[in-house]
């Protein structure tokens, strides 16, 4: 009987969120566009989250270069480190990495912002006073994550390619220029393409998710901490999920090859 009810439970929380995405659909293509809020929390999801995912690949390509370094020295490669890092860091860690980075900040600060509201009753107030809640918090924020997130993926791609020339150099002296050749020979525009397209699909689970856990929070603050937690936990599941499709899709579209 639990696991009925876990089932039962599962499904249930499932459709409300397909039904949370449709209506974001339905209104978030339709006029009016709340183009000051967009551009706010464009200001907020992007610019202010650049510090913490720039850190991070910096860290990362750090880190990857120098892990993989004696491993590739053992079989005299070492001269294939660039391409294998700047490879490895395109395809699939930058954008993965960022994301969930982006699901931890932004996702639970949009479940915990909107938990707030309804707890508060400022949602219930909008929708008294004949504005519309849902264009202006949730269109807006999700339009903001998903456009936001493949540009913060391509600036955290070059900020560790570039950490990654510095942890050659650690034990190596590489010319900018030999580096550089090395990288972008090795990369092709196939590489890129899938990775900003699955970055429009994290971004825009991150806000979906994100939103509805908050929009639908329940009353009291331990409602809000609960949607700010919940929103982390399932944004960041989603976007392994959604990697795994999107690899599948271009291993068979041969896109990896």
């Amino acid at each position: 009987m639990k696991l009925a009810k876990e089932i039962s439970d599962f499904l249930d929380e499932a459709g409300k969120v397909v039904s949370f995405t449709l209506r974001f659909l339905k209104e978030g293509f339709r006029p009016r566009y709340e183009w000051h809020e967009f551009l706010r929390q464009s200001y907020i999801n992007g610019y202010k989250s650049l510090p913490l995912v720039g850190i991070t690949a910096f860290i990362m390509g750090l880190v990857l270069t120098v892990q993989s370094r004696p491993t590739l020295a053992e079989f005299g490669a070492t001269s294939w480190l660039p391409a294998m890092v700047a490879i490895s860091i395109v395809r699939e860690i930058g954008p993965v990495i960022t994301a969930l980075i982006c699901a931890g900040k932004i996702g639970s600060s949009i479940g915990a912002e909107l938990g707030s509201m309804r707890v508060t009753e400022q949602i219930d107030a909008m929708e008294v006073s004949g504005t519309n809640p849902f264009k202006y918090l949730v269109v807006t924020r999700v339009f903001s994550i998903s456009l936001m997130l493949p540009i913060l993926v391509l600036l955290a791609d070059f900020i560790a390619i570039y950490a990654c020339y510095i942890g050659v150099n650690i034990k190596d002296v590489v010319s900018w220029d030999l580096f550089f050749n090395k990288v972008f020979r090795s990369l092709r525009f196939s590489d890129f393409i899938p990775s900003i397209i699955k970055s429009v699909f994290f971004g825009f689970a991150i806000g979906i998710v994100g939103c509805y856990k908050g929009y639908n929070s329940q009353k009291g603050t331990e409602g809000v901490g609960h949607a700010a937690n919940s929103a982390v936990v399932l944004s960041s599941l989603i976007v392994f999920v959604i990697d795994l499709i999107a690899v599948q899709i271009t291993d068979m579209l041969g896109l990896n090859s």
